[in-house]
């Protein structure tokens, strides 16, 4: 699985990626580890706030995924004026979607006290998530540009971007939650505020390298407002929402294992929020591969060159496993020492490392899944993987989750276990889809 020729090629696009990513939910780990230092109260009102806001904001990021395999397949076409038409047309779309997502989320807030969850977590969970939910408009922006740039294989400065708002994160939640240097306490709110402001930041950052980096000259007129193309729209959507939804599908069922956890009550949610969110972190790790994957199998597909679109994509593949064992592991000897940067409660740290070692053993079957998905994207194929992730979770892994932790009384282990069993039959349809498709090529 895993060719020679291409592994550097492919670590040198994929890193930065990957890092990129990571530093993106960094902001969601530093918040986390933050908040859980103010008691369980808080983190899981926080865990809570964030089903509502991490299902729209994933959507908003996959509908923006269109214009990389685009971007890709017209750079190995050499095809500029493509490429400027894709980020004049995506950037119509992605800020529409963003004020869409903004709305919609403000007018969850009348249900949420409707949904069996503890009173004090619903009362501290709604005014943080109404702070960051404003934060979608500046990602949106950033993941515009950003986007466009990978899908020229330009991918290191996103990268630094990413990182450096994430420290100006850090010290805003420093400053913001305990109320320091004259800033007054705001606990979970802060967290809210700090989250909004560097992300905003991250967003100036990205639009003033794309609109005055001297290797995106060529594509300046990608900027201009105006004559937009109904077709190539039409085409984006095409691509973005079912990738969009791929985000909603998986993101909602652990949204939706939130609430079974809080169902459970409140220690059982704080250890549902920490393992996830250490979940989350090797996720984005292989997620960042996955964006690789698509711009090489986006740029082949230009160039038509069947053979090297599969051999690099395989052998992403083949590195994301290797990753991700290495996470399996993590997860396996540090399940008690990792809690233990989030809080101190011994109870949700007992039961956060009984998760994490179910987790371990789904380490792989993410990796595949997300690395497969991406080279999906890259022939533009969207449509059917989204209906292999939608089964997968909620036909099969989501029932049979509740069916364990409350039928059977296992509590949180059944609800990881079904999700478990959620990505390994993802992971198994979707390199099965791949691997058919592009021998067609």
């Amino acid at each position: 699985m895993l060719n020679n020729s291409h592994i550097r090629p492919n670590f040198l696009l994929a890193y930065p990626v990957m890092l990129s990513m990571l530093g993106q939910v960094m902001t969601g780990v530093a918040d986390s580890i933050m908040i859980g230092w103010t008691g369980a109260t808080p983190l899981a009102a926080s865990s809570f706030a964030n089903i509502f806001f991490s299902i729209p904001l994933f959507f908003g990021i996959g509908v923006s995924y269109a214009i990389t395999p685009l971007v890709a397949q017209a750079d190995g076409a050499n095809d500029t004026r493509k490429v400027i038409d894709t980020l004049k047309n995506g950037t119509l779309i992605n800020l529409v979607t963003g004020i869409i997502l903004v709305g919609f989320i403000f007018s969850i807030e009348p249900f949420m006290h409707r949904m069996g969850q503890p009173q004090e977590v619903v009362t501290l969970g709604i005014p943080y998530l109404n702070i960051v939910t404003l934060s979608i408009l500046p990602t949106m922006i950033f993941q515009t540009y950003r986007q466009f740039a990978e899908g020229l294989q330009r991918t290191r400065v996103a990268m630094i971007i990413v990182v450096l708002s994430n420290l100006v994160n850090i010290a805003l939640n420093y400053v913001l939650i305990f109320g320091h240097y004259g800033f007054p306490e705001m606990g979970l709110n802060g967290a809210g505020w700090a989250t909004l402001i560097a992300r905003c930041l991250m967003a100036l950052g990205m639009l003033l390298y794309v609109f005055y980096g001297r290797k995106f000259q060529a594509f300046t007129a990608g900027f201009s407002l105006g004559n937009y193309s109904r077709p190539l729209i039409s085409k984006m959507l095409h691509i973005g929402l079912p990738a969009g939804s791929q985000f909603i599908f998986e993101a909602g069922a652990f949204g939706f294992s939130a609430l079974m956890m809080g169902w459970l009550g409140t220690t059982a949610l704080a250890a549902h929020q920490i393992a996830i969110n250490l979940a989350t972190i090797s996720y984005m790790t292989t997620s960042g591969m996955g964006a690789a994957a698509t711009i090489r199998v986006g740029n082949f597909w230009g160039q038509k060159d069947r053979k090297n679109l599969r051999s690099s994509a395989f052998t992403m593949i083949g590195m994301a496993g290797v990753l991700m064992l290495l996470w399996a592991l993590l997860f396996i000897f540090g399940r008690e020492m990792l809690p233990s940067l989030y809080i101190d409660d011994p109870v949700v740290i007992d039961l956060t490392a009984t998760l994490l070692i179910i987790g371990a053993f789904f380490q792989l079957s993410d990796g595949i899944q997300v690395v497969t998905a991406g080279a999906l994207r890259g022939l533009q194929d969207v449509k059917v993987p989204s209906l292999l992730i939608f089964v997968s979770y909620w036909v099969i892994a989501l029932p049979m989750g509740y069916w364990l932790a409350f039928p059977l009384k296992m509590g949180a282990s059944g609800i990881w276990i079904g999700l478990s069993v959620g990505l390994t039959l993802t992971a198994t349809a979707m390199i099965v889809r791949f691997n058919k498709l592009s021998r067609k090529v």
